[in-house]
């Protein structure tokens, strides 16, 4: 019984609209792991509390998502180095009876790229669109791979200062507007806003100018081809769609939990654009 194997969570507010639950059972049957990956509903005025309780509850962590993990990084004992610098926690486990936080988005973001287009970190010259919670974990596994030029645009300005202050020599903060006059040397675009989402079609920036061997990549994954990517495809550029960066970054999680660190197969992807439906 599944109930007498490890357990792991996920917890948000709401939380029935994730898919985390769909994707770690589907390594839990795959490698055979007795366990449970379950979705749980969890108000924020109710989080802290939850927090206390989780290992008394046998759980041996779980993930976090909306509304949660700014709290979660306060809240943790322990956090991670790409918590730390992205400021939010979104998986949590335990370390000798401490509860420690760490963000996998970064991870995530990253190990897609590497999938699905293998040379993205040759560039040195990458543009961000958008500067929330994504941009900011995005910013960290650019930083890590060694870009020398990260250039955020965002229509509130203050808010890409706030996270080029934040993360220090090589990353610029400028207006939306100013998007055109950086195309030209861009090696890799990457969209972290909701421009492009199921219901909003807008397209943030004309692809049209970046040179012949940049990569176009957008968080958004419903619809898996967003205006931006399809405009970048129809270019001729390398593109590569945002749901693999959901896959990824729920490996390290895993792996803590249960002990086996799963792979990302075509068939798991597969799975989850079926789940998607027409929408993808």
């Amino acid at each position: 019984m599944a109930e007498t194997g490890k357990k792991a969570f996920v917890c948000g507010h709401p939380i029935a609209h994730s898919r985390s639950p769909k994707i770690h059972g589907f390594w839990l049957k795959q490698y055979g792991v007795e366990g449970s990956y379950t979705a749980i509903d969890v108000a924020p005025d109710a989080f802290s509390g939850f927090l206390k309780d989780i290992a008394v509850d046998g759980f041996a962590g779980g993930n976090v998502t909306i509304p949660h993990k700014e709290s979660a990084f306060r809240l943790v004992e322990k956090r991670d180095a790409a918590a730390e610098a992205i400021g939010a926690v979104n998986t949590l486990w335990f370390e000798n009876g401490t509860l420690c936080g760490g963000n996998t988005d970064a991870y995530g973001f990253a190990a897609n790229l590497d999938e699905q287009a293998p040379d993205w970190d040759k560039a040195d010259t990458a543009l961000v669109l958008g500067a929330g919670g994504a941009a900011r974990a995005i910013i960290h596994a650019l930083k890590e791979r060694g870009f020398k030029q990260i250039r955020i645009v965002n229509r509130t300005v203050e808010r890409a200062e706030a996270l080029a202050d934040q993360f220090g020599k090589g990353v610029s903060a400028h207006p939306l507007a100013a998007s055109g006059e950086f195309l030209p040397e861009t090696g890799l675009l990457i969209n972290t806003t909701s421009l492009g989402m199921h219901g909003n079609m807008e397209i943030p920036v004309d692809p049209s100018a970046l040179p012949d061997d940049a990569t176009v990549t957008d968080i958004v994954y419903v619809p898996l081809e967003t205006p931006l990517l399809a405009a970048a495809r129809a270019r001729g550029l390398k593109t590569v769609d945002g749901l693999g960066m959901l896959l990824h970054q729920a490996v390290p999680g895993f792996e803590r939990w249960f002990g086996v660190k799963p792979t990302v197969t075509r068939e798991l992807r597969d799975m989850i654009v079926a789940d998607l439906g027409p929408s993808a």
